[in-house]
């Protein structure tokens, strides 16, 4: 049998794209706010331990693309930008709002790997369990950042839906492109 476009291997091949460019992205939020915030407060401290988590993240998204020779997303170069400016951004308002950027993106994480979740199913059990894991910890980033003022930032329903929308846009353009 071949295979032919729209078969499942490409929807986990564009899942393991997305997937490595949206830890990709979470890495580079938290090194923009960590370099506007250093490393000495509280909040800074706790946005180091979520990084370190995206990193591991990271890593094995970046293992998967090798292995299973996945093409990343052309767009990678972008995401590095665009990531370390909203992290740095929002790190610059203060750090409800750097919290309230954890929280938005956090938000539409967690919806995109449980939809993840759902389609994989049974057919892919190593990615299943990473996806399964890695939501829970990012349902974790977003449970702290709640618990740490992210409702409290400035316009928080605008800042969130304004990020929640552009996480949104990230996850469609880097499943093809």
């Amino acid at each position: 049998m071949s295979w032919k476009p729209g078969d499942r291997r490409e929807g986990m091949t564009s899942m393991v794209r997305v997937d490595q460019a949206g830890e990709y992205g979470a890495t580079r939020i938290y090194a923009g706010q960590l370099a506007v915030m250093g490393d000495r407060t509280p909040v800074a401290r706790m946005i180091a331990g979520m990084a370190s988590q995206e990193e591991r993240h990271r890593a094995f998204f970046d293992s998967m693309i090798a292995r299973r020779s996945v093409r990343p997303t052309a767009l990678q170069p972008f995401w590095d930008v665009a990531g370390f400016a909203l992290g740095a951004v929002t790190a610059a308002i203060g750090p409800e709002a750097a919290m309230a950027c954890t929280a938005a993106i956090e938000t539409e994480i967690d919806l995109h790997y449980q939809q993840q979740l759902e389609e994989i199913g049974a057919s892919d059990p190593e990615l299943h369990e990473a996806v399964a894991k890695f939501r829970d910890e990012e349902l974790e980033h977003r449970d702290t950042a709640l618990a740490h003022g992210a409702e409290n930032a400035p316009a928080y329903p605008v800042l969130s839906g304004l990020i929640r929308a552009g996480c949104r846009a990230a996850i469609a353009v880097s499943k093809r492109i």
